[in-house]
């Protein structure tokens, strides 16, 4: 049976507050990891819901450009297709066009999953450099300060689909899962490496995720048919940022006037 995890959830009016949010959320946790070990470690998503939030960490007016220790963030990823970096469907592409490009980060410290190569080798090589550069022991797993997750319509996250052999992947913490209904092959983190952080926050915005979102978060559990309902912590947390429309069937929330114009609510999953 799994463990218990609580489920907070903040809904906002609109994907724009929640995008912000969702970059008060990073600064927040890289400021913490940094004034507690002196450096931070996150692994970020793909897709089209973390590039408001990318452009707002980039924005040069804005509060997190300068403010942010970005010579002590280590940046790594959750998952990337299997093209070249310079496609435009690539994860570290958007990443480092929209943000990595115009922040103060080392190169060094951005360390990207290989889409160009085949992709097992990517996956073991992916993996290697999670155990050699976080000085890794035997079953040892990444501790991320911060995951930032997406959800699909199909109820996927990384790019763990639905029905498909990434899903029982235990024992590594990088695969290469072939993905039919996409016809292509993707890179993902395993699920037990993603709860082993100390902060998982999924991202979800927009009408086409209000069905699955309710399914996961209230419906029976499912995880073949719904990965994401394998995302839980360790730590028993786990937050999602929403706006109204993804929220739409979700319990109502308790209204909350502290700072900030958003609603919250909790539920045991």
């Amino acid at each position: 049976m799994a463990r218990p995890v609580t489920v907070t959830y903040q809904v906002w009016p609109s994907a724009a507050e929640m995008a912000l949010a969702s970059a008060r959320l990073f600064a927040a946790k890289v400021e913490q990891a940094v004034a507690t070990r002196g450096i931070a470690r996150v692994a970020i998503s793909g897709g089209a819901t973390p590039q408001t939030t990318f452009k707002l960490l980039a924005d040069p007016a804005g509060p997190f450009a300068a403010t942010v220790p970005w010579d002590k963030v280590q940046m790594f990823w959750v998952d990337e297709r299997c093209v070249g970096p310079e496609d435009p469907e690539s994860n570290y592409g958007v990443a480092r066009e929209l943000l990595l490009s115009k922040v103060a980060i080392p190169a060094a410290n951005v360390f990207r999953m290989e889409g160009e190569l085949d992709p097992e080798v990517a996956a073991a090589r992916y993996e290697s450099t999670l155990r050699n550069g976080l000085k890794l022991e035997g079953a040892e797993s990444p501790a991320f300060d911060l995951v930032m997750l997406g959800m699909g319509p199909d109820g996927h996250t990384a790019s763990l689909f639905p029905h498909t052999a990434g899903l029982d992947a235990m024992g590594r913490l990088v695969i290469a899962n072939h993905v039919p209904q996409k016809e292509a092959w993707r890179i993902s983190l395993t699920w037990p490496v993603i709860n082993q952080a100390a902060e998982v926050a999924f991202e979800v915005e927009g009408a086409s995720k209000t069905e699955v979102l309710a399914e996961v978060l209230t419906g029976p559990r499912d995880p073949e048919r719904l990965p994401s309902q394998l995302i839980r912590p360790s730590n028993g947390k786990l937050l999602f940022l929403l706006d109204e429309a993804a929220a739409a069937k979700l319990p109502a929330a308790s209204e909350v006037s502290v700072n900030a114009d958003y609603r919250v609510g909790r539920l045991e999953i």
